[in-house]
């Protein structure tokens, strides 16, 4: 668990991170460097789930490098299915995404974080996010150094 506190909001702790696939952490279906790196990093601290509709047909590869199983969402409905996913975990969730479709997955999480992508970043996830990050590893860095969430959240 992280536990951060944040100036003019309170105590927050994150137990779960959640992070679309293709686009956040991937591009193209190949995982971006670092990531790999990062998640072991941060699998001590949070429980991690992926969300994907496997865009690209690779996600068993990119389990496998991961050592992670991603949740399958089903294509057609994945921007409820993803929010829906979010709402029911127990605990503090920071969530990571681009795409149109994580927009509710965003503002469902205690911290939802958009990350810039070279597949492209939909504008309505960037006004759902609470924070905007120039890539995943800034992102994933936001909470392997928490103290940064603080001095961006704080009001």
């Amino acid at each position: 668990m992280i536990e951060i506190t944040i100036p003019g909001v309170g105590e927050l702790s994150i137990s779960h991170l959640v992070s679309d696939v293709n686009g956040t952490i991937a591009v193209d279906g190949i995982l971006l460097p670092g990531v790999v790196e990062a998640y072991e990093k941060l699998s001590g601290q949070v429980d991690i789930h992926l969300l994907t509709a496997d865009t690209h047909g690779k996600q068993k590869e990119l389990d496998r490098q991961l050592s992670l199983e991603a949740v399958r969402i089903p294509r057609g409905a994945e921007a409820q299915a993803k929010a829906d996913y979010v709402r029911q975990l127990h605990g503090g969730v920071a969530a990571m995404g681009q795409g149109a479709n994580d927009a509710g997955m965003l503002e469902a999480a205690d911290v939802g974080i958009c990350i810039v992508s070279p597949e492209g970043t939909a504008v309505g996830t960037l006004i759902k996010a609470d924070l905007i990050v120039p890539d995943i590893l800034a992102g994933l860095e936001l909470l392997l150094k928490p103290v940064r969430l603080t001095a961006s959240l704080r009001r």
